[in-house]
């Protein structure tokens, strides 16, 4: 039987295990961090959340998120929204990385994929994702989304 091959990503698996004590935040705000490649999606959902008062951190891969969050640059937020369909590495690797963490145990995934097939939906439960919302998607059903997993009022 010959070893497996080690993982394309063990430096940032590394780095991520090196540094897995749980992040404690100094305010009880919460958070989200929103990683998906196309800088539209990313503008729209910054700017919709920081209208209701929710900061959102964004990152356009899963590599610099997860490094980001390594090195403590960003808080780990309370909800990450995680593009499938990712360069460099996809969003399921990012998920099984983070769910590998007890550091990033309680954080929620949300999984955002133009693909709606039973496979990747399957697949997204499988990583730990609560939620699976297709593209395009209606920012407001994203807030409700969001909001309903954290558990805070629907802005008016």
């Amino acid at each position: 039987m010959s070893p497996m091959a080690p993982s394309p990503f063990a430096s940032v698996e590394q780095q991520i295990m090196d540094n897995d004590a749980p992040f404690q935040p100094a305010t009880r705000q919460r958070t989200i961090m929103l990683i998906d490649d196309s800088l539209a999606v990313r503008r729209i959902i910054e700017a919709s959340f920081s209208r209701i008062g929710i900061p959102a951190t964004t990152f356009p891969d899963g590599i610099s998120a997860i490094q980001a969050l390594a090195k403590r640059e960003v808080a780990v937020p309370d909800l990450l929204l995680l593009d499938i369909g990712l360069p460099k590495m996809t969003g399921y690797e990012v998920a099984h990385i983070l769910r590998g963490n007890p550091a990033f145990s309680d954080m929620i995934i949300v999984m955002l994929s133009g693909h709606d097939g039973m496979i990747d939906r399957a697949h997204s439960w499988i990583v730990g994702a609560k939620v699976f919302i297709r593209k395009p998607f209606r920012v407001s059903e994203v807030i409700k989304t969001v909001c309903t997993l954290l558990q805070i009022p629907l802005p008016q």
